[in-house]
Formats: structure tokens, sequence, C-alpha cells
């Protein structure tokens, strides 16, 4: 089966903020670029199902976030380091105050609930507007902005951050997520 050069060359250009989205959700680099190789080749597979003319990314992050509920109902009986200890072992200090603060969001975004997590790294991490975050999700707008609100109101809480712009520093990253999109 041969795929279009156009179609391809869209879903190349999707592909490092898959790898990124799927990097957050799973929090484990090695099992990220599994679900971006099992995106793609289901993807290919199913290319006759997408409608040209409409967003290649949101229809490739769609894939990527089925398969990753999919693979956590898979995996939610299983028992993976449920204390941390081995986790903390793997830990390597950063040597900037931005990687810090990174790590520090990596972790207050594990203890958000599933839904708000997705929706703030969807709209603040990746770009997606409010209403493509929406389409991805399944969900109303309305939903996604509240969900984005609650989020950024909790990591806010966990990081103790009451002013951003002084507070976390010149990490653009970590600020995207945080900050509300214009």
């Amino acid at each position: 089966m041969s795929i279009d050069n156009a179609l391809r060359d869209d879903m190349l250009k999707a592909t490092p903020n898959l790898r990124a989205f799927a990097i957050s959700l799973t929090n484990n680099v090695d099992r990220a670029d599994d679900l971006v190789q099992e995106t793609l080749m289901r993807a290919i597979a199913n290319i006759t199902r997408f409608q040209p003319g409409t967003n290649m990314q949101a229809w490739l992050f769609t894939i990527l976030r089925n398969l990753f509920h999919s693979e956590y109902r898979k995996r939610r009986r299983e028992v993976e380091d449920a204390d941390g200890k081995y986790a903390a072992t793997l830990a390597v200090q950063p040597a900037q105050g931005a990687h810090l603060d990174f790590e520090d969001l990596q972790k207050a975004l594990t203890r958000l609930p599933a839904d708000q997590r997705e929706a703030v790294l969807l709209v603040g991490a990746s770009g997606f507007s409010y209403e493509q975050a929406a389409e991805i999700c399944g969900c109303a707008v309305g939903t996604i902005k509240s969900r984005v609100n609650r989020a950024r109101n909790r990591l806010a809480e966990l990081m103790h951050l009451r002013d951003m712009d002084e507070d976390l520093g010149p990490d653009q990253v970590t600020l995207s997520v945080m900050q509300a999109v214009a």
C-alpha cells in the first residue's frame, strides 16, 4: 500500500509533537516511542479513514490518545513500582534551575486527574486550540476550557506558585503550560 507524499509529509511533521505528547502521558521515553510508532502504523493502515483537508495532527493525536487509554486499561491491573522507590533511584538531579522547575512541573502533572493533565498538555504544551483539543478528546470546548483552568490552578497549588514570572523563571515550556493561551 502506498501513501500520498503530502500525507506522509504531514505525518512526519507531526511526529515530534506526537512524541512529546506521548512522553508526557507515559513518563517513559521508550514507551512513548513505542506508542508513537504504533500510532503511525495504525494511521498508515487506516489512511483511507482520514478526511483530506482536515487536521492530520489532530487525527494522529486522537489515535495516540486512544492507544494510550487502551494500553492504560490493560496495564491498570499491573503493579508497577507502587511506592516509587525504583523511580526515585532513576532521577538525575538537573544542573540548572529551569530543569528543576520542569521536574517539579512533571511531578505535579502526574498528580493531576488524567482528563485535566491531557487537556493542559494539549492546549498548553502542544499548542492546540481549545477547539482542536476538544475534538481530540471528544468533548465540548467548554469542558476543555474548564479542565485546563482547573489543571492550571491545581498545578500552581501543587508547585506553590503565586507569581508565575517570578516563581518560574525563563523556562518557556513550563511557562506555556502554566499560562493561559492568549
